[in-house]
C-alpha cells in the first residue's frame, strides 16, 4: 500500500512539473533547463513542446512527454561525453607529441653547439631556462592584452572568438584556430634559437619553449578545468584554481565589462574591481564540479 501511494505521488509531481513549465514565474530553474537544452541540444525541442503541450494535458500525456525528455537529455549527455573524449583523445597526443619534440630538440640543440672539448656551455643553458620562465609569464601579459584588444573588440578577432561564447556543437570551435595562431611564433623562435650558437640563439629557442609550455598548460586548464571539454582529475579540488574558474565564469557573464581579461593571473584583476572581489569568494563557496 505505502508504495503504490509512492509511486502515485512519484506521478503527481512529475506532472506537476509539467504543468509548472508552462506557468509564468513559477518552475523557473526547470523554464531555465529547457532553454538551455534548447541551446545546447536541438533535437530535444520536439520533446519540450511536447512536456509543454502535456501541461495542460492529462496525467498520461505528462508521463509519456517527460519520458522523451528524459531520453533526449540522456542522448545529449552521452553525445558531451564523445566529445570530451574526443578533444581529451587530441589534447594528450598534442602534449606528448609536442613535449617529445621539446625534449629532443634540447638536447641535439646543446649537443650540438658543444666546442671541441666538450665542454657544457653553461651561458646558454642559463639562458634558454630565463626565457623559458620569461616566455611563458610574458605570454600571460600578452594574452590578457591580447584577449581585450584583440579577440573581443577587434571585428577579424571576434570572428573567431564569438564561438567560444556561443553554444557549441562538436568538440572543437572557431577559437581553437588561435591555438595555432599562437603557436607560429613559437615555432620560428624555437627553429632560429636551434640553428644559432649562440646565448640570443639560446634565448630564443628558450623563449619558444615558454611560449609552446604556456599553450599546453592553458589547454588543460582554460579548456578543460574551467569549460569542462575534458576531465582534468583532482586539480579542480585545489583553491586557487577554483579561483581562476570563477574568475572566468565572470568574464564570460560580461558583469564587470568583460573583466576579468587574464587567465592564470585572472584571480587578481577582480580584486581591483568594486564588488567583484566578494563575488569570487561567494562563488568559490558555490562551487559544486558535480553540477557542471
Amino acid at each position: 500500500m505505502l508504495s503504490k501511494l509512492q509511486s502515485i505521488s512519484v506521478k503527481a509531481r512529475r506532472v506537476e512539473l509539467a504543468r509548472d513549465i508552462t506557468r509564468p514565474k513559477v518552475c523557473l530553474h526547470a523554464r531555465r533547463s529547457l532553454v538551455r537544452l534548447r541551446v545546447a541540444a536541438p533535437q530535444t525541442e520536439e520533446a519540450v513542446g511536447t512536456v509543454q503541450a502535456a501541461g495542460v494535458g492529462d496525467e498520461h500525456s505528462a508521463d509519456v512527454a517527460l519520458q522523451q525528455l528524459d531520453r533526449a537529455i540522456a542522448e545529449r549527455r552521452a553525445r558531451r561525453k564523445r566529445e570530451q573524449l574526443s578533444y581529451q583523445a587530441a589534447a594528450i597526443a598534442a602534449s606528448i607529441g609536442v613535449s617529445g619534440i621539446a625534449i629532443f630538440a634540447t638536447y641535439l640543440r646543446f649537443a650540438m653547439h658543444m666546442t671541441v672539448g666538450g665542454a657544457v656551455p653553461w651561458g646558454e643553458v642559463a639562458g634558454t631556462l630565463l626565457l623559458v620562465v620569461g616566455g611563458a609569464l610574458g605570454m600571460e601579459m600578452y594574452a590578457r592584452y591580447a584577449h581585450k584588444a584583440i579577440w573581443h573588440e577587434s571585428p577579424l578577432g571576434w570572428l573567431l572568438h564569438k564561438s567560444h561564447h556561443t553554444p557549441r556543437t562538436g568538440p572543437f570551435e572557431a577559437n581553437d584556430l588561435f591555438a595555432i595562431i599562437n603557436g607560429l611564433p613559437a615555432m620560428l623562435l624555437c627553429t632560429f634559437g636551434f640553428w644559432l650558437p649562440n646565448v640570443l640563439g639560446a634565448a630564443c629557442f628558450g623563449a619558444g619553449l615558454g611560449i609552446t609550455l604556456y599553450g599546453m598548460a592553458y589547454m588543460f586548464v582554460h579548456d578543460g578545468l574551467v569549460h569542462r571539454r575534458f576531465p582534468t582529475g583532482p586539480i579542480a579540488g585545489l583553491p586557487y584554481m577554483k579561483r581562476l574558474t570563477v574568475a572566468h565564469q565572470l568574464h564570460h557573464s560580461g558583469k564587470y565589462g568583460g573583466a576579468p581579461w587574464g587567465m592564470f593571473l585572472g584571480p587578481q584583476e577582480p580584486k581591483h574591481i568594486p564588488g567583484a572581489a566578494e563575488e569570487v569568494e561567494r562563488l568559490v563557496l558555490e562551487l559544486d564540479w558535480s553540477k557542471r
